[in-house]
């Protein structure tokens, strides 16, 4: 099944941090360091999703934000470097999580009670040196709509192809209890003949991504974005899900006011 939302304001915000919080080694080389102002553009998404009768959401949606030296906001993403130390950045992070479900989105979820999206904040500690990128980063559910929280860390290299920018990375992100079993456990009250009761536990998550940018085209920046998620068992073994691996392929171009 190929889903495409309406453009909503949640959705016009989702693929905001991958075409507006691009790596800052591609930013630094690209454009002068002290370059900042508002930024405009658009972008397609295409998710494999890993729910039963859920299989593909696509998003096409318009893109606008605003970079600062320390201040970044990108709808309701904002980021904020709190210190700096060499290579070492500490960063406040606020962002909405667009996970969850409601009935109308599969079979699987009929009779259930909605998954509602929420908001995470916390903090990221991030590495730059050369071409490399190490991040590690805490994010709770403020909203206390899962309760739960998420730890990641990413590891990445830069490389440079005259005017195109290539990096390979590698992610790992552990889930706590709370949010595994609120976004794919299944209440009792919830049981029928298409699921059983499952609690979850927490899940530790691993991802491969492919960004590939550059400058050329139309006065902007355009950006390939390819990632690969292999799931926990905590996660695959839910009834709501059929797969236990997900891909998504983001296509992004963007431009300074």
């Amino acid at each position: 099944m190929i889903k495409i939302k309406n453009i909503t304001l949640p959705l016009l915000t989702l693929l905001l941090p991958f075409a507006l919080l691009a790596d800052e080694n591609i930013n630094e080389m690209s454009q002068p360091k002290e370059s900042s102002g508002f930024v405009y553009g658009v972008g397609l998404s295409v998710n494999k999703e890993i729910y039963k009768g859920y299989n593909t959401r696509t998003m096409p949606l318009p893109l606008i934000g605003y970079k600062g030296e320390r201040l970044t906001v990108y709808g309701p993403f904002v980021s904020y470097k709190i210190k700096t130390v060499e290579n070492f950045n500490v960063v406040f992070k606020l962002a909405p999580r667009f996970q969850g479900f409601d009935e109308s989105d599969s079979y699987i979820f009929e009779g259930m009670k909605d998954r509602k999206h929420s908001v995470d904040a916390g903090f990221e500690i991030n590495y730059k040196s050369s071409d490399w990128h190490v991040s590690l980063s805490s994010l709770f559910d403020v909203l206390n709509n899962s309760g739960g929280y998420e730890i990641k860390s990413s590891i990445g290299r830069m490389y440079k192809f005259g005017p195109v920018f290539i990096e390979p990375s590698i992610s790992m992100s552990l889930l706590d209890s709370k949010h595994v079993d609120y976004y794919y456990g299944v209440k009792g009250s919830e049981v029928n003949q298409n699921r059983v009761a499952y609690i979850g536990d927490n899940g530790l998550n691993t991802g491969l991504g492919l960004s590939i940018a550059t400058p050329i085209f139309f006065g902007g920046f355009t950006r390939v974005n390819i990632e690969y998620w292999q799931f926990d068992s905590a996660i695959t073994n839910s009834p709501l899900v059929d797969s236990n691996s997900s891909a998504s392929v983001q296509l992004l171009f963007t431009k300074m006011f």
